[in-house]
This record gives C-alpha cells, structure tokens and sequence, in this order.
C-alpha cells in the first residue's frame, strides 16, 4: 500500500468523516474511498460490519474509531498527537469524545430520520453514495428501503417523540457551547484540535448537511458551521495545549455538566438494565423521561471510562476532583464496573 491507509467510508458517516479529519490533521498519508458495492466485500475483514473500515499500511483492517484513534497514536507517536501531554486534560478529552460518540450520534440519528423532510433527502443521499451510476430506479429503490430500516431503529436507539425533548436540548446546549467558545479559543484544550473537538466535529459532520439541523446551525450557531469546515482539513495548524493550570473553559465546564446530568447517567441506567438481563432502559435526566433499548458496546464505554480514570496519576485526580464533584462525575467514575 505504499505507506497510504485507506478509509472505506461514507460522507454520510460521522464516524467517517471523524477519521478522515484526524488523519488530515496528523498528516498521515491516506487515501479516501467512498464505501459502494465494488468494495463492500472488505467489510468481511472487520469483526462488526460498520463504516468506516481503515486498511492500514501493514494491510490489516480496523473499524471502531476510538480504538483507531489510540493504534495511530501508538504507532505515529512523533506525528501530531490529538491527545493532550497533560494526562487529566487528556482523560477529559477522552470522556467528552465518548460522549459526542455515543450520545451525540443521537442528535445525528434523531435529526435525520425524525421529520419527512430530512428522511427524503438522506436517504436518497445515502443511496446515491453507494450506487452511483446504477440507474435513477434503483437508486430510490435503495432509498426507499434504507429509509424504512433507519425509521425502524428509531425507538431501539431512543430517538422517539418521547425523548425528542432531551435530544433537541441537550443538542442547542452543546451548539451553544460551542459557538461561544470558538470566538474566543480554537478548540477545546488550546490551540490544537484534540480528540474530543474530532469527536463533535463527527456528528456535526452530518447536522451541517441535513436539512433541518443545517437551518438550525446556521440560524443559530453559525461560526461553529464554519468551524466544522476548517476542522475538517486542519493539517496546517499549528498549535501548543493548554496550560493544565489555567482554569477549564466554559466550554469544557459545560460539556462536563452534561456529562453528569444526561451522559454518565444514561451509561449507567444501560449497565443497570443489562446487569437485570432487560432489553429496554429508562431514566429521568433534566426533568425528561427517556427510554432506548439496551446496547452491551456502551456496556464497554462505560467500562473503559471507569478504568481510564482508575489509571489516572494521583496528580491528575486530585486536579480533577473539584470539577468533578462539581457535577457529579466522580461517584460514576469511581464505582466498580
């Protein structure tokens, strides 16, 4: 392969264009390819048959972005680190990129197949991405089809008129975290993209292209709109982390509450309901009701989460702790698994 990974991917993918990104920003030689049926059969390489699958230089294939995050890091350690020097920064980084994983995809998921307008356009979207050049026919064939499986899933992953409410909200307050931070500092933890800014960057990826997220970012966060866009080819920025002891930026407080209010609380109502052997969990978060089926692979964030705060230096912790009593972090970190 020449030194080049190759992304199998889709424009349609947060996690695709996370990735992408990443590999832009570090300058890791890569190669792009849009997933289609020429290239399908490669999903049989992988253990779970999701976008996006790299086939790195040594020719073996990964899937699951966070675990690709950390292999890059290992094997181009001297190459751009999207992880802070700092390790509790670098914990945060990591607890706010789990969180733009695994509960922002829900505002991707909820924005795209929730209204008609939106369920149109990506579908037909989607299709066309994978079977350019096959016909008008049977492009909305596939389109039809896609629509009606992705509408199918809606009440398994929570995006239901139930738990709308929660969604839209927490979606408008991390839109508003953002767009006031990016006025004042680039990313996140200083003037270098983490992790975590890759992370949102994903599933934003998707509400910047979707008809009614896309109003609702320009109308009202309309600088984070084009920050997604220089994020998504960052490889000529340059930039220093921030200084660990300069207080968190609001941004980063306020993403923190909202781990504690909503994130940390719905990993651990899952955990709970599969711990019972239940197919289905709820939970009350910010005074709304909110009930999905159960995911064992959230299961695992949660577990990862717990061990990567076990690991932490005493120094790290303890400069930590405040903030996480704060808004209640600490307890769900610390509890055994």
């Amino acid at each position: 392969m020449n030194g080049h990974y190759r992304i199998l991917g889709g424009l349609g993918s947060p996690y695709s264009m996370k990735m992408r990104a990443i590999l832009r920003y570090r300058r890791l030689p890569h190669i792009w390819c849009q997933i289609n049926e020429a290239n399908m059969h490669e999903m049989a390489n992988v253990r779970a048959p999701v976008i996006p699958v790299i086939q790195f230089p040594d020719g073996s294939y990964h899937n699951d972005s966070t675990p690709m995050i950390f292999e890059l890091e290992r094997r181009h350690p001297e190459s751009r680190s999207i992880v802070p020097d700092d390790a509790g920064q670098a914990f945060l980084a990591f607890l706010i990129e789990d969180m733009a994983d695994e509960w922002g995809t829900k505002m991707m998921f909820h924005y795209r197949w929730f209204r008609p307008v939106d369920q149109k356009q990506m579908s037909e979207w989607l299709s066309f991405d994978r079977l350019a050049g096959q016909g008008e026919a049977r492009i909305r064939s596939y389109a039809a089809e896609f629509a009606e499986r992705q509408t199918g899933r809606m009440a398994l992953v929570g995006c239901t008129e139930k738990n709308r409410a929660l969604i839209e909200e927490t979606c408008d307050e991390v839109l508003a975290l953002f767009e006031r931070h990016i006025m004042e500092e680039p990313y996140l933890f200083g003037s270098r993209p983490s992790l975590a800014d890759f992370g949102w960057l994903g599933q934003f990826s998707q509400l910047a292209v979707d008809p009614t997220p896309a109003a609702l970012l320009r109308a009202s966060a309309p600088f984070t709109f084009r920050w997604l866009a220089q994020l998504d080819d960052a490889s000529g920025v340059e930039g220093t982390w921030r200084d660990p002891g300069k207080p968190f930026p609001d941004a980063v407080r306020g993403l923190l509450k909202l781990a504690g209010e909503v994130y940390l609380p719905f990993l651990l109502a899952n955990a709970e309901a599969l711990a019972r052997g239940a197919q289905t969990f709820s939970l009350k978060a910010r005074g709304h009701e909110y009930e999905q089926g159960t995911f064992r692979y959230q299961l695992r964030c949660l577990a990862e989460l717990r061990a990567r705060f076990a690991a932490l230096p005493p120094a790290a912790r303890s400069g930590l702790m405040p903030v996480f009593d704060e808004f209640g972090l600490a307890g769900p970190l610390s509890a055994a698994a």
